[in-house]
């Protein structure tokens, strides 16, 4: 059986760290709000110069380099991001030129939170398929860009950054075993930006209302975690690592305690990275793999939840 296995992690963030403390400095905030509400600490934000795809392209570089293969060997490149640098061309395909690919298959996915975890189930279909045999994998995002910095309910929350994972077509156990997604545009007003080309010509601001999204996002994902988990015939207990979406450290908490998974077992970066939407999982999974946590061998689930509402969830065994 052909499966899609990641060969390599990659992750880049731009160069301005921000702490809480800083952030007080413009919004009426404290750090002791935030920490206990979110487990947010710091966040990077993108300066001149710093793009989605120029952090894209940097996050592949290093996936690639991690996983020893050449950019010509890329016939593939799916970037997830809800913040792309024009509204087109695809950014995937100004990652593409930047990596000096003159010709392979190259486009963006829109699914916001949930992105990477879409990109991944369509690489691995396709790679499946037949229809490439190397991929570029990424999330990419600058939400700093569509905050709306009056707001302190959503302002604080969101960070920039990139990830990326090269797949590769192989047979063997390892790779990507089950996917499972999901959207219900019934709940479009609860998260969402308040702009876009073919309503008010602008870009928008970010809008949330936190406290519907939290209840959501705890049941929907909890579901998830359970489908992907019975299609790929496994156990809970089974799981070596949890790689979640970064967006709270209590809907990480809730969505554990719900399942009876192990706190000790699910990567949390989202007191450095803040929530960095698309770019979240990729972000988390290259830093468990860098520092020893996820080795080859391991099986690992990745989840997500977006504006959308979208969800899903994959099984991967590294």
């Amino acid at each position: 059986m052909i499966r899609a296995v990641i060969k390599g992690t990659g992750s880049a963030l731009p160069v301005r760290r921000v702490s809480n403390a800083e952030l007080t400095e413009q919004v009426d905030t404290s750090d002791s709000w935030i920490v206990e509400r979110t487990g947010i600490r710091f966040r990077h934000l993108a300066g001149e110069g710093e793009t989605t795809a120029t952090l894209a392209t940097q996050a592949a570089y290093n996936a690639l380099a991690a996983a020893g293969i050449a950019e010509d060997q890329v016939d593939l490149i799916v970037l997830a991001t809800a913040t792309p640098d024009q509204t087109f061309p695809a950014s995937a395909t100004k990652v593409q030129a930047a990596l000096g690919i003159a010709d392979c298959i190259a486009f963006d996915v829109a699914a916001v939170c949930s992105g990477f975890l879409y990109a991944l189930t369509v690489a691995d279909n396709m790679i499946r398929g037949g229809a490439a045999k190397t991929a570029l994998v990424i999330g990419a995002e600058t939400f700093s860009r569509i905050l709306d910095w009056e707001d302190r309910a959503t302002c604080v929350l969101f960070g920039d950054g990139a990830g990326a994972v090269v797949l590769q077509a192989e047979t063997g156990d390892a790779g990507i075993l089950a996917s499972k997604l999901h959207a219900d545009g019934r709940y479009n007003q609860l998260l969402y930006v308040d702009g876009g080309p073919s309503t008010t010509g602008t870009v928008g601001k970010l809008r949330m209302r936190g406290s519907e999204v939290f209840r959501h996002a705890v049941t929907n994902l909890a579901n998830v975690l359970t489908e992907v988990l019975t299609i790929a015939d496994i156990k809970a207990t089974d799981i070596d690592w949890v790689v979640p979406h970064q967006a709270n450290a209590r809907i990480l908490d809730a969505t554990a305690r719900k399942l009876g998974l192990d706190p000790a077992k699910v990567i949390v970066t989202v007191d450095i990275h803040a929530n960095t939407s698309a770019a979240s999982v990729p972000l988390a999974l290259d830093l468990a793999v860098r520092d020893g946590r996820i080795k080859p061998g391991d099986l690992i689930v990745l989840e997500a939840m977006g504006g959308g509402f979208t969800w899903g969830a994959c099984v991967v065994r590294m």
